[in-house]
Parts: C-alpha cells; structure tokens; sequence
C-alpha cells in the first residue's frame, strides 16, 4: 500500500489532502503541533474508512519533525507523497515585526518545509519515484503581510532548488499557490483545493509542473 504524509494537517487543506489520498487507497501520516487537531483531523477521515496515522511535531522542531517522519516509514512504510502544509499567517508590515519574529515566521514557512523534504527525498530518489508538495501562497507582493510574504517566495525558490536536486532521480517536487482564505463553499474550497495536490502527485513525468495557482492566477517569480 502507498503512503502519504501531511504536515501541517489542520481542518483545512490539510484535513482535505488527505482524505484526498485516503480515498485512493493510501495510507496517510496526519502530523500537527497540537494533539488536539490532529486526533481531530485523524478522526474525521479514519470515519471514511481511511487509514490514518496521527502524529504531533512542531515543525520547527527539526529533531522532533524528523522523528515522527521516521515513526511514518516504521509505522506505514515509504514515503511516496509529502505534503508541507504548515504556515504562520499573520499582518505585519515593514518594520513592524521584530527579527526575532522574522525568523519564527520563517523556521514554519520555509525551513520546515526544507527539513521534510530533505527528510524523504533522499529515499524516493532512491526509488526513483516520489512526490513532496508545499503550499504556497502570495502570489503578488502585498506590504500588508511582509513575513508570509517572504516566506512564500521562499518556498517557490526551495521548491526549484529541491527540483533541481532530485528531480532528475524521479522526484517531483512542487507547490499549490492559494492566493485567499480558504473555506467551504468558497472559491476557496479545500476539497477543490486538494484536487491539486492529487493531480501532481500522479502527473506523468513528462508534464510535471512546478507551480499550480488555484484560481488561476499567474504568480510573480
């Protein structure tokens, strides 16, 4: 059986990614900061019949991160999907956030991402075979939310680098940019939103892409 990871798997994207995986047969790996959201998000997908591993890191804990990464090769085998779900969204306007907050912004948007990826690349390269998908956002310059913001042109520049790294071994690396607040029955639907992350996942080799926007909407780069 195939096997998926979600981190950052709130009752959002995350929760809809993976019951996404799950109804094609995966096993899935839900991992969050908090116990009470991930048992929660654990939960509602394990009623649809899912299989589903509940597991609590914070993500900028690379220890702690890496742990439970490897409790999911233990516990469901290898990774064949990774999903970095986690962000800090927040205002914050230039100079309004001190660099202390900088750099916690940017440990969750960026740097969890890199210690995921750089967790379970290696083995899908491999293999030959895998996918490690991030979620992106910002795909034009707002000076209302600066961190976010240079968090997620972070993570288009990591998802290249990480491209470049292990795309030639067969691992597809990409991001799915959501450019407004996601809720049900919006146009921000996680349920639609998580058709992306599925169909990247199992895009042929020779049409991967790198970036998808929902909606549409061109990113800057």
């Amino acid at each position: 059986m195939s096997t998926a990871v979600v981190v950052g798997a709130g009752p959002g994207i995350g929760k809809a990614v993976a019951s996404r995986f799950t109804r094609e047969g995966y096993s899935v790996a839900v991992i969050a900061r908090r116990k009470e959201t991930v048992e929660q998000v654990a939960g509602e997908i394990g009623r649809d019949g899912g299989r589903v591993l509940a597991l609590t890191a914070d993500s900028t804990d690379e220890a702690g991160l890496r742990a439970a990464l490897d409790t999911v090769g233990k516990e469901l085998g290898p990774v064949d999907a990774a999903v970095y779900n986690a962000a800090l969204i927040r205002r914050d306007g230039p100079g309004e956030l001190d660099a202390r907050g900088q750099l916690d912004a940017w440990a969750v948007n960026v740097v969890g991402a890199l210690t995921t990826a750089s967790h379970v690349a290696p083995g899908m390269a491999e293999r030959g075979s895998g996918t490690i998908l991030v979620t992106g956002g910002m795909p034009r310059v707002d000076p209302r939310y600066v961190s976010l913001g240079l968090g997620k042109f972070g993570v288009r520049t990591l998802v290249d680098l990480l491209d470049a790294q292990y795309g030639p071994a067969g691992v597809h690396v990409a991001s799915v940019t959501v450019p407004g607040a996601v809720a049900p029955g919006t146009a921000y639907d996680p349920d639609d939103i998580a058709e992306h992350y599925w169909r990247l996942h199992t895009q042929p080799r020779d049409g991967w892409e790198r970036e998808v926007v929902h909606g549409g909407v061109p990113a800057a780069r």
